[in-house]
């Protein structure tokens, strides 16, 4: 095991995965909780080093797992445009080699996809024994999206809650770790992000102005994080709702978190049946 960075107030990953974690049946009081958290690594040098400690410990985990090919770990990201998941899996899994890591990010449904149930695509896309499989938006946006903009009926949606929750323990039931990100930040800081697009034209291909017809849906897609929130963090799959206003922090938590869950995982390296010894190479 690599040696710990020190973290902000000498506190351990668990200690700083209370802090972001919704405990299962509690609810998660999503308006209350502070997008900025500067309590938590409020010296960005600090915050950098240790994600620079984590990744490289992440990569070393992660070929542990690929080499042992009992388990995988799935890693869900889930926030509003701007919010940084496709930040965070550059920060967090950057150290990564491409051979143990799968990422996948959901858009709309195409057309084969619509002719199934929505957990179809989802379900294709969960890692093998081995990877390391990220989600980039998920079969949230299914209770997310849809119910905001009302694109399946109510009582559909409402249906969902249990069957995603039952999809998940059926994944962890059989090898898959599950580990579930709200990147959580403000309205104010994503006029800042919205605008720097705006601003920049290397950044003009990021923009979306169905972007502003999401934003102006803003307290309804709060709403709606938090009833998943609430009736989707589960013992077997729990979420953490990270502060993501400022994206060093973002990234130091949750690599510290995905560090601390393999850890946990303790992947081991497959015994041999030979011995090195016995081989010379001429």
């Amino acid at each position: 095991m690599l040696p710990y960075c020190r973290i902000a107030f000498s506190m351990d990953w668990k200690t700083l995965d209370a802090e972001v974690l919704v405990e299962a049946g509690a609810k998660s009081a999503l308006s209350q909780r502070d997008p900025l958290r500067e309590d938590l690594f409020p010296d960005k040098d600090e915050a950098k080093a240790l994600l620079a400690t984590c990744a490289e410990a992440i990569d070393a985990l992660q070929d542990r797992l690929y080499a042992e090919q009992k388990r995988s770990l799935l890693v869900i990201l889930q926030g509003i445009d701007t919010s940084g998941k496709d930040g965070t899996v550059r920060g967090v899994f950057n150290a990564c080699g491409p051979l143990g890591v799968n990422v996948t990010a959901f858009g709309q449904p195409n057309e084969l996809e619509l002719k199934h149930d929505y957990l179809w695509r989802v379900h294709q896309a969960t890692p093998r024994r081995g990877l390391i499989a990220i989600f980039n938006r998920s079969h949230y946006e299914d209770v997310l999206v849809v119910k905001v903009k009302g694109l399946a009926p109510a009582a559909a949606i409402e249906r969902r809650y249990a069957q995603i929750n039952a999809f998940e323990h059926h994944l962890t039931e059989n090898g898959v770790t599950i580990v579930k990100f709200m990147l959580h930040i403000s309205k104010d800081e994503q006029r800042k992000r919205l605008q720097k697009r705006l601003d920049d034209p290397a950044k003009h291909w990021k923009f979306n102005p169905g972007d502003l017809e999401d934003r102006a849906l803003w307290d309804d897609f709060a709403a709606a994080y938090e009833t998943v929130l609430d009736r989707c963090s589960t013992e077997h799959a729990p979420w953490r709702v990270i502060p993501a206003d400022k994206k060093w922090r973002r990234n130091a938590i949750i690599a510290s978190v995905v560090r601390g869950v393999l850890e946990e995982m303790d992947p081991q390296y497959p015994a041999m049946s030979w011995k090195p010894e016995d081989f010379a190479i001429e």
